[in-house]
């Protein structure tokens, strides 16, 4: 019991200190729940983390976003993890090493779904970055995003199935909800990643066709989240939701984010505090 506490609160800890957009409505959800969200997001940031490495060349990053993937098709083992991050700790930041806590951190009945997402999340990012990002047109984008992002909403609907049976969603409305989110982040993030020598807007793209894709996404995502009925799941995804829409508003305004006070303001609005 005491390793179970201990783990659930270095995950809360290792929220806060890579997300607090999401540590928020996740802090809000119930036992059992919140360790499967927790788990998930931190499975899928801790590879996010080795695909966004400034530092790590491609290979590299194909060869253990492969091999994490293989790893995650049978239960985990700390040893296989450790051996295989093991000369790139002085790369790799604490959420990646701890990769494997992370999946231990899920309710077993739930543990396979995450990883299965997880790993299909690993295989589409190696292939991406063998392709070293580059984004011909809207379908390539549609396969990126789909696979850095529209996978997390398939997984937080059979997670939110899993937690309560009566809450069904469309899945089409779940990957949305996931693209919406990233186009934000691509259209938010497109000088930081130009000096790393990559672009996700498809090629001839100018910044009104990617805002365009952005809001058609996050109109699934309105959808998607309408369909809700639990009260702190439905938190849970209009959070983001709504700091994805002042983002975008932000940006056409030419502001280059929201302002911390924008943030706690939007955030205000759906928790009350």
């Amino acid at each position: 019991m005491t390793d179970t506490v201990e783990l659930r609160k270095r995950a809360m800890e290792m929220l806060l200190a890579t997300s607090r957009t999401f540590f928020i409505p996740i802090s809000h959800l119930s036992q059992g729940l919140q360790e499967a969200v927790a788990s998930a997001y931190l499975c899928m940031r801790a590879i996010d983390e080795i695909e966004d490495h400034p530092e790590l060349p491609s290979d590299v990053k194909v060869s253990l976003l492969r091999s994490i993937s293989l790893l995650l098709d049978k239960p985990i083992e700390d040893k296989a993890f450790t051996e295989l991050f093991k000369p790139y700790t002085s790369f790799l930041p604490d959420v990646t090493l701890q990769f494997g806590d992370w999946v231990k951190l899920s309710p077993p009945s739930i543990e396979p779904n995450i990883r299965n997402a997880t790993a299909i999340m690993a295989k589409g990012m190696a292939d991406w970055v063998s392709k070293n990002w580059h984004i011909k047109n809207e379908e390539d984008l549609d396969s990126y995003t789909f696979y850095v992002a529209g996978l997390v909403g398939i997984l937080l609907s059979e997670i939110w199935e899993w937690h309560n049976s009566d809450i069904k969603t469309d899945r089409e409305l779940a990957i949305g909800f996931g693209r919406g989110l990233q186009a934000v982040n691509i259209i938010r993030n497109r000088a930081e990643d130009r000096t790393r020598g990559v672009d996700f807007f498809p090629d001839g793209w100018e910044a009104e066709e990617m805002f365009a894709y952005a809001r058609r996404n996050l109109a699934l995502a309105e959808a998607y989240s309408k369909s809700i009925t639990s009260d702190s799941i439905l938190m849970f995804c209009r959070i983001p939701l709504l700091l994805a829409h002042g983002t975008l508003d932000a940006l056409e305004a030419g502001e280059e984010k929201l302002s911390r006070a924008e943030v706690t303001e939007l955030v205000r609005q759906v928790t009350g505090f």
